[in-house]
């Protein structure tokens, strides 16, 4: 990587944990009445979103790390493309953090990096494998926010109506790493996946 790259790359991370996000779509619920919600509901709601939060923070730093070591030119832009969709549901996921009323997760900075390093090792493994590791993850986060989905208050229409469309840009994301050749991954790495998944989002909760 030349100095001009490393210089992009690394202002794509910058953005991505300390910069507010854009979004070119209409927020979801954008103009749905808010919902009434007792304090500890408000809570809940807002620590949900601050996982989803993290979970796009991770996507873009997955993106990242496989277009960086993939071998394709197409499975690289798809890659980017793919990044740049996401980078809407940071801004709405922190849109609706703000309007809850809590905070992004302290630990932004140290999700990013981890989640680039296994972005990077996926991407050298080779493009079938790394599209494999794309698809597997993009299917638990559509299972996770099935979860939340089932969790949020039921009256908190706004978050509701975000969540159900980033559910659905993660399905055609996975539906399309498949059409470009996906490999399937071991039930061993799925595991593995699930575990770090899981320790990550009860932190996110709270932290």
């Amino acid at each position: 990587m030349g100095p001009d790259s490393f210089i992009v790359e690394f202002d794509k991370a910058l953005r991505t944990v300390f910069a507010a996000a854009s979004t070119t779509r209409e927020v979801p619920g954008r103009n749905v009445t808010e919902a009434v919600l007792s304090s500890d509901e408000k809570s809940h709601a807002g620590a949900l979103m601050r996982i989803n939060h993290v979970g796009e923070v991770c996507a873009q730093a997955l993106y990242q790390g496989q277009a960086l070591t993939c071998r394709s030119a197409d499975v690289r832009h798809s890659l980017e493309q793919a990044a740049y969709e996401e980078t809407e549901h940071l801004a709405w996921t922190e849109r609706r953090i703000d309007e809850l009323g809590t905070r992004k997760s302290l630990l932004n900075p140290l999700w990013y990096l981890g989640a680039l390093s296994m972005g990077m090792l996926a991407g050298k493994l080779g493009d079938g494998w790394s599209l494999g590791f794309l698809a597997e993850t993009e299917r638990q986060v559509e299972a996770h926010l099935d979860h939340h989905l089932e969790a949020l208050p039921p009256q908190d229409v706004k978050s509701r109506l975000i969540v159900q469309q980033m559910r659905l840009d993660e399905i055609a994301h996975a539906e399309k790493a498949v059409a470009l050749g996906a490999q399937a991954l071991p039930s061993v790495v799925k595991t593995a996946m699930r575990l770090v998944s899981s320790v990550m989002t009860r932190t996110a909760y709270y932290v």
